[in-house]
């Protein structure tokens, strides 16, 4: 049992244990709702005094946030605006000396402009005065000739031209060390030329033999000649004095372009024969020269493939490394005459028939090399039953051998 004293009367009760722990838990209850009240009422009221706090503080780190970041604005503008000011003052500076070299570089231009006009105004004025120089050197040979053709009688005209090509030889004679180029005064068969040329090798074989012509005309002769009306009785001679090839020198129809071209390849009408203008004459030499050289250098291999029986196939490489070798004769020539066409666009137009006479021959080259490119084995051997044979004997061995 447990005594509880009253606190108003002071009378003393007795309870039992259960009644005792209802009594306490009573008054626990109401000091622990009492004292929570309490707390939660401290508890507010500092809540609401730290909120006011932080709000305060946070009002004040904001304004300080503020003023710090209008601060940073404000100089990165007046950063800013200095950064424009220089990029601009440098843009303008920059412009500017460009604009100077630019200028400078213009000047340059215009001074070597002028120097470069004021030379080939000089140059010009010396080619024109050089052309002049030579045009009337021209004149005055042109008219020399014609006073020279109108003194001459009709026997002293065509003995003029013959002793021109005589001259011109004789003039290149050291590089024909094997070669005669003699009168012809055979006239034993009815009928001679004017020249014939003969070129040997060293062991005295004969190279090439050329039967040439000399035509010319007074300029006041009543009937003209064609150079048609000699090639007849020039074939005829070829082949009386046993000549390889024959050559017209004409001056006659000097107004036709056909002749004034350059080499003329007459052979559809008589074989191996050309009609050529005086200033042919060594050109026309020195190519057939070279042409029969070389053939000859393969005549003798073509012996030696005979007598040796040896294999007979490299006999066409040797033609071709010939028709290289022609060919490249073909460029040469054709550059030289290209060359002197160049130089001959520049004069007047008193010398444009020598350029087109010029420009004339590259073509009966090209024919010359197209009739060479045309020279195979079967042509070589046509008519010729021994070399019909060994061919015929190296393919049965061919199919022999397979």
């Amino acid at each position: 049992m447990n005594e509880i004293k009253c606190p108003n009367c002071g009378k003393i009760f007795k309870i039992d244990e259960m009644d005792y722990a209802s009594i306490v838990k009573q008054i626990r209850d109401h000091e622990f709702e009492k004292e929570l009240k309490r707390e939660e009422d401290n508890y507010n009221k500092d809540k609401e005094l730290s909120l006011k706090l932080l709000e305060s503080k946070l009002n004040e780190e904001y304004h300080s946030k503020i003023n710090d970041k209008e601060i940073l604005i404000k100089d990165l503008e007046n950063k800013l605006k200095i950064q424009e000011e220089l990029l601009t003052k440098n843009m303008e500076i920059k412009y500017q000396n460009d604009l100077n070299k630019k200028e400078i570089e213009i000047n340059n231009l215009k001074n070597k402009l002028d120097i470069l006009d004021n030379e080939h105004q000089i140059k010009e004025a010396s080619i024109k005065e050089k052309y002049e120089s030579k045009l009337k050197d021209k004149e005055e040979q042109i008219a020399y000739y014609k006073d020279f053709k109108a003194r001459q009688s009709t026997k002293m005209v065509g003995e003029s031209l013959e002793v021109h090509c005589s001259n011109e030889f004789n003039k290149l004679r050291p590089l024909f060390k094997n070669a005669t180029f003699n009168k012809d005064n055979d006239s034993k068969t009815g009928s001679k030329g004017d020249f014939i040329f003969r070129d040997f090798d060293d062991n005295h074989n004969e190279i090439v033999s050329i039967m040439f012509e000399m035509k010319n005309e007074n300029d006041l002769t009543a009937t003209k000649h064609k150079n048609e009306d000699f090639l007849k009785e020039l074939d005829k001679d070829r082949r009386e004095k046993n000549c390889e090839y024959a050559v017209l020198v004409s001056l006659l129809e000097i107004d036709n372009d056909y002749y004034n071209e350059g080499i003329v390849d007459v052979s559809h009408l008589y074989d191996k024969m050309y009609v050529i203008r005086p200033q042919f004459f060594i050109p026309m030499i020195t190519l057939i020269r070279n042409l029969s050289s070389k053939a000859l250098e393969y005549k003798k291999e073509l012996n030696i493939l005979k007598n040796q029986n040896i294999d007979i196939t490299h006999f066409e490489d040797n033609i071709n490394k010939f028709k290289e070798g022609f060919g490249r004769n073909y460029r040469l020539a054709s550059e030289r005459f290209s060359k002197a066409i160049n130089e001959i666009d520049n004069t007047i137009d008193h010398l444009n028939k020598i350029k087109e006479n010029l420009l004339k021959t590259d073509d009966n080259l090209r024919l010359a090399n197209n009739k060479v490119e045309d020279l195979t084995i079967k042509k070589l051997t046509y008519n010729n039953e021994t070399m019909k044979k060994m061919f015929k004997d190296l393919e049965q061995e061919k199919l022999d051998l397979s």
